[in-house]
C-alpha cells in the first residue's frame, strides 16, 4: 500500500467517524459541530484529489455558508443547550433494519457492477471551465442545479427568521 491509498483510508475514516458522531451526539450544538468537521474532511477529500476549487467552494459554501446558518439558527432558538430527546425503542429495530437493507443492496452494488476508471484526457479542472460550466444553460451546464441551490439557501434562511422570531403569548385575561 502506497502513502496515497493510505491517506485516503485515512480521511474516509475521519469524515465516517465524525458523520457518525454527526447523527449519534445528543447536544444539537455538538451534533452541528460534528458535521462542520464532516465537511471540512469532504474538503480535505477533494485537496486530496487535486481539486483545489471544488475543495474551496466545498470549505466557502458548506461549512462557511451553511453550518454557520445551521449553528446560528440552534442558537436564535431557546433550546440551544438542550439535549435531543431519546430514542425510542420502537424505532430501533425499523431503523436498523432499513440501514441494514442499505448497506446490504449497497455491497450488492458494489460487487455486481464493473467498475471502470473515468477517463482523463477530457477532464479539465480549471477554474474558468467550471465557471463556465457553471453558468451555461446548454448541454453539459449547472445553470438549473445553481438556481436550485440558491432557493434552497433561500428558503433556510426564511426558515432561519421563521424559528428565530419569538411570539408573544397573548395575556390570559
Amino acid at each position: 500500500m502506497d502513502a496515497s491509498t493510505i491517506i485516503f483510508y485515512v480521511i474516509a475514516a475521519y469524515i465516517l467517524g465524525t458523520g457518525i458522531l454527526a447523527v449519534t451526539t445528543r447536544k444539537i450544538f455538538r451534533s452541528a459541530i460534528w458535521l462542520l468537521f464532516s465537511l471540512i474532511g469532504i474538503a480535505a477529500l477533494y485537496f486530496w484529489m487535486d481539486l483545489p476549487f471544488i475543495a474551496a467552494v466545498q470549505i466557502v459554501v458548506y461549512v462557511g455558508g451553511i453550518v454557520v446558518l445551521i449553528i446560528f439558527s440552534i442558537f436564535l432558538t431557546q433550546k440551544s443547550g438542550d439535549e435531543m430527546p431519546k430514542v425510542v425503542v420502537g424505532r430501533t429495530l425499523p431503523a436498523a433494519m432499513a440501514t441494514l437493507f442499505a448497506l446490504v443492496f449497497t455491497v450488492n452494488l458494489l460487487l455486481h457492477h464493473e467498475f471502470s476508471a473515468p477517463s482523463v484526457a477530457g477532464f479539465n479542472p480549471s477554474v474558468e471551465h467550471m465557471g463556465t460550466l457553471m453558468l451555461s444553460p446548454g448541454d453539459g451546464g449547472f445553470i438549473l442545479p445553481f438556481e436550485v441551490v440558491s432557493m434552497l439557501l433561500l428558503a433556510a434562511m426564511v426558515g432561519c427568521i421563521v424559528i428565530a422570531m419569538k411570539v408573544k403569548k397573548e395575556e390570559a385575561k
